[in-house]
């Protein structure tokens, strides 16, 4: 029988493989082994960091909106709750937008939160 060698189909896909991970260091960009491994666990970190990307967003808005509200004399939670109140619906990410960029605002919005 005879040997199976890199055929067409074999080379294809292997090329594809190396192109993906082009800019890697070392083995990891030529050698087909270490390149699919590298490949694999990148991919999954990219899918995972993805998701954490939105936790750590949102803890930098609550810190800001905190750091903000200890200013104007309330507490975070207690901020939200009267803002929840008043009915005021606006996200985390303005409000803190708001904070930094706009503080006369932001006070408009803690006066209008204290009033209910």
């Amino acid at each position: 029988m005879a040997r199976a060698k890199g055929g067409f189909k074999t080379r294809r896909r292997r090329g594809k493989i190396l192109k993906a991970a082009a800019g890697y260091r070392g083995g990891r960009s030529r050698l087909i082994r270490t390149a699919i491994e590298a490949l694999r666990r990148g991919r999954r970190y990219a899918y995972e960091h993805r998701k954490l990307r939105k936790r750590e967003f949102r803890n930098l808005w609550v810190t800001r909106i905190g750091a903000a509200a200890r200013e104007a004399g309330l507490s975070y939670s207690k901020l939200i709750g009267r803002l929840t109140k008043a009915k005021i619906q606006i996200n985390r990410k303005m409000l803190s937008e708001l904070a930094i960029h706009d503080p006369q605002a932001f006070q408009r919005l803690v006066e209008a939160a204290n009033s209910v």
